[in-house]
Parts: structure tokens; sequence; C-alpha cells
């Protein structure tokens, strides 16, 4: 069998100083508490609930960016649910496969979506006015 094709490799020893830091090599890697990766911030002991809360501020921040847009009556209604589909739900739902929801979680992303679709679209008409029955 030819050298180039057979590697070796090995394992250096993992040293570890009082303050939980790994040494490996000339690499060191230092424990922190938590830190934050590709939006999401992964903790020893993770916390959903912020991170629906950042989710849900990046998704406000992100209809308030569009909102002169939304609120145009010159755009069609197809076209809004489009933008709040495509645009806003896509910041707001990121990461999102790692969710486990409780249902108070569930209760404030559906207040949002509400929130938001009010916003866009208005107040929901009611007729108020009083059907009697005759006999």
């Amino acid at each position: 069998m030819p050298s180039e094709l057979s590697t070796w490799s090995y394992i250096e020893t993992i040293k570890q100083d009082k303050n939980h830091n790994i040494k490996l090599g000339k690499y060191s890697f230092e424990k922190v508490e938590q830190f934050e990766y590709l939006r999401t911030t992964p903790k020893i002991l993770n916390s959903i609930h912020e991170e629906i809360i950042g989710s849900l501020k990046s998704g406000y921040a992100c209809y308030h960016s569009v909102q002169n847009l939304l609120s145009c009556s010159l755009l069609p209604n197809n076209a809004k649910i489009r933008i709040y589909r495509n645009v806003i739900l896509l910041v707001v739902y990121y990461g999102c496969e790692n969710w486990s929801l409780t249902l108070r979680e569930k209760r404030r992303l559906k207040l949002f979506e509400n929130r938001v679709l009010i916003r866009i679209f208005g107040p929901e008409e009611r007729d108020y006015r009083t059907v009697v029955k005759t006999t």
C-alpha cells in the first residue's frame, strides 16, 4: 500500500486548566456561559423563551422597515400577504426548527401574527346590528 494513501492521525492529550478552559495543541478554547451563533443563543440551560422574544423583536423591526410599503393603498392585498409571509415571517421563524414551544410561547407568536396583520389590513369590520326574529 503506498504511503501517500495511508494516513496516520493521533490524538493529542487534552489539557484542562482550573477555569475549565481547554487547550489542544496551540489552540485554547475558553468556557463561556452563552454565545450567539446564527441568531440563536445556546446556553448551558437553554431557554427558548429568550430566543423567541429576540425573534419577535426582529420581526417587529422587520415590519417597521416595510411599514410604508404595506400601508400603501395602491398595493394589492395579495402582494401585502406575500410580503408578510416571505419577509416578516421568515425573520421571525428563522431557527424555529429547534424550538419546543409551550402554550404560552405559541400564544405569543400568534399574538405577533395577529398584531401585524391588523396593522397591515386594519381591524376586522363587524356588523353590530341586531337581528330581530319575528314569529
